[in-house]
C-alpha cells in the first residue's frame, strides 16, 4: 500500500489532515469551510452519539428538536450571547430565487421576497429554546426541564480544519431549566462529570476538569466548566463544556415560574455540549505514523479477519472456519469484518486496516488450518501472537479490554509527563517553546495579565482545575499575590 501519511514529528498538521482523508473519515466539500463526513468517519461519530445518548438518558434527560433558524430579535435578547457570536453568524434575508432576465438559466435573489425579519442560522440554540420554555413553564411543578438536542450548528469560521473547526458541525446541546440555583449548579457539574467519564472510559482520553476564566467563559453564562485534553503534539484541546447560565436567559426571555411559596421567580438555567471536534481529539490523542489507533469501544470494526489463500478451494476451507469465529464473536456483540477480496494482496489489506485503526487483526492461511492456529495482531502495540483457533472467541474480548486500557494508560502517561510546574515567566515561555503541554503556574486573577500572556506567548489559561489546592505564591507575570495555580497551554 506504500507510505500513506507523513510522520507526526515531521509535520503534525499535515499528518493529521492526511490521516483524516486517507483513513476515509472526512473530506472538504464544495462549500468553503464545510466538510463531508464519510461513512467510516460517521460510524465512529454514531458510536460516540450512542454512548453519550445513553448517558444523558440515564441521568434523566430527553431528546427534542428545535428550529435551525432564530429570529434576529430573539437572538439579540441576551446581549452577551448575541455579542459573543455576532461575528460568526450566517443570516437569511430572502426566501426565494428567480430567473435573472439578463442571464438565461441563472438565478438571482428575488428582491420582493425579503423576509420581514432576518433569521440567524443557529450558532447555538439558547435563544430559540428559552423563548420556547416561556410557554412550557408556569409553575414549580413544570420544573426541572431536562432536554437535549442532537443537531447541526453554523459558526462562520474563517480558518478551518476537518473536525476541529468547521463552518458547520454536528453536536449535542443540553438545555435545562431549574427552580433553584443549587439544582442548576449540580446539573452543570453532573454533565461535566458525564463528559469526563465518556472521554476517559470510551475515548480512552484522560481529561482535566476545571472552570474557565471570566474572559474564556461562554457568552451569557455565569460560570463555564470544561474538560481539557492533551494531544500528542503538546497542544491542549477543549473537549467539552458545561455552563451555569444563572438567570440570564430567563430574564432575557421573561421565563418565570410560581414557586411553592406562591412567589413569581426567574428560572435558573444550564447548557452543555460536545461536538464532532471530539473526532479530532480521538485522532490526535492516540494515532501514529501508520494511521488511526481506535479504542475498541468506539471502533466501527473490532476484528478484521484476513485470509491467506492461493486458490478458491483454500479460500472455501478458510471461510468455513472464519464463519464459525465470526458468529461466536458477533454473538458477544463484536463487529467483525471478513476481508475476502481477491483483488488485493494480504499485505495491502494489513496496511489498509492498520490505517483505519481496527483494534484486532486475525490472519488465517491453509497451514494455520492444519495446525488449528491463527495469527492475532493488536493495532495499538503492533504485537503479534499465535493462538489456537478454538480459543479465539474467548481470547479476543479479553484482548479488546486490554487494548482499551493500554491506549488510555499510554495517553495518561504522556499527559502526566507534560504537566510542568513553573515559578517564573521565563520558565513558562521556555516550557511552552521547548516541551509544550500544560504549564501549571500562579496567576494574579486579572484579565489584563491573562491577555498579556496570551498576546506574548499564544498560550491561554485552559482552566482552573476543580481539584486545585490553595497555596500562596506570586503571579509569574506580574509578581502579585496568587492563592492557586492555573493551567496554561497553547491549544486547538
Amino acid at each position: 500500500m506504500g507510505k500513506e501519511i507523513p510522520a507526526r514529528n515531521e509535520d503534525y498538521s499535515l499528518w493529521y489532515n492526511e490521516l483524516v482523508k486517507k483513513a476515509d473519515l472526512a473530506e472538504h466539500s464544495e462549500v468553503r469551510g464545510c466538510m463531508v463526513i464519510k461513512p467510516y468517519g460517521y460510524s465512529i461519530w454514531e458510536k460516540m452519539q450512542q454512548a453519550l445518548d445513553k448517558m444523558f438518558k440515564d441521568t434523566g434527560h430527553s431528546n427534542a428538536y428545535f428550529p435551525l433558524f432564530v429570529p434576529k430579535s430573539l437572538f439579540e435578547a441576551e446581549e452577551k450571547n448575541a455579542e459573543g457570536f455576532a461575528k460568526e453568524c450566517a443570516i437569511v434575508t430572502h426566501y426565494r430565487l428567480k430567473t435573472d432576465p439578463e442571464h438565461k438559466g441563472k438565478l438571482m435573489v428575488d428582491p420582493e421576497a425579503k423576509l420581514e425579519e432576518e433569521l440567524v442560522v443557529r450558532p447555538t440554540s439558547e435563544a430559540i429554546i428559552w423563548n420556547t420554555y416561556k410557554k412550557w413553564i408556569q409553575s414549580y411543578r413544570d420544573l426541572p426541564i431536562l432536554v437535549n438536542q442532537w443537531a447541526n450548528v453554523v459558526r462562520w469560521e474563517m480558518r478551518t480544519r476537518l473536525f476541529l473547526r468547521t463552518a458547520e458541525f454536528l453536536w449535542q446541546e443540553g438545555h435545562t431549566a431549574h427552580a433553584t440555583a443549587d439544582e442548576a449548579v449540580r446539573e452543570t457539574v453532573q454533565m461535566l462529570d458525564v463528559y469526563a467519564e465518556f472521554a476517559e472510559s470510551f475515548m480512552a482520553m484522560p481529561v482535566i476538569k476545571g472552570r474557565k476564566t471570566d474572559s474564556e467563559r461562554f457568552p451569557g453564562a455565569v460560570d463555564t466548566y470544561c474538560i481539557e485534553a492533551m494531544m500528542q503534539d503538546g497542544k491542549a484541546l477543549q473537549a467539552g463544556t458545561s455552563h451555569f447560565l444563572g438567570q440570564n436567559f430567563a430574564k432575557a426571555f421573561n421565563v418565570k415560574f410560581t414557586s411553592k411559596e406562591g412567589k413569581l421567580e426567574d428560572v435558573w438555567g444550564t447548557s452543555w455540549g460536545v461536538s464532532t471536534r471530539l473526532m479530532g481529539a480521538l485522532i490526535m490523542a492516540h494515532s501514529d505514523d501508520d494511521g488511526l489507533v481506535l479504542p475498541p469501544k468506539l471502533a466501527p470494526i473490532h476484528v478484521v479477519i484476513v485470509p491467506i489463500f492461493k486458490s478458491d478451494e483454500e479460500l472455501k476451507k478458510i471461510t468455513e472456519k472464519v464463519d464459525q469465529i465470526s458468529a461466536a464473536l458477533r454473538k458477544q456483540g463484536y463487529a467483525v469484518k471478513f476481508d475476502n477480496r481477491d483483488t488485493h494482496k494480504p499485505g495491502f489489506k494489513f496496511a489498509e486496516w492498520e490505517l483505519k485503526g481496527v483494534p484486532v487483526r486475525l490472519a488465517i492461511g491453509p497451514r494455520d488450518l492444519e495446525n488449528g492456529t491463527v495469527e492475532v495482531a493488536r493495532r495499538d502495540t503492533k504485537e503479534k501472537q499465535v493462538m489456537k483457533l478454538d480459543e479465539v472467541s474467548a481470547a479476543v474480548p479479553r484482548l479488546l479490554d486490554d487494548i482499551q486500557q493500554s491506549i488510555y494508560q499510554r495517553a495518561l502517561g504522556y499527559r502526566n509527563e507534560h504537566i510542568t510546574k513553573v515559578e517564573t515567566y521565563d520558565e513558562l515561555k521556555k516550557v511552552l517553546d521547548e516541551k509544550g503541554g500544560f504549564v501549571s503556574a500562579h496567576w494574579d486573577g486579572t484579565p489584563e495579565t491573562e491577555a498579556a500572556i496570551k498576546e506574548e506567548t499564544k498560550a491561554t489559561i485552559r482552566c482552573i482545575p476543580l481539584d486545585v489546592k490553595e497555596e500562596a505564591g506570586k503571579c509569574v507575570y506580574s509578581g502579585k499575590p496568587s492563592n492557586k495555580r492555573v493551567l496554561f497551554a497553547r491549544a486547538y
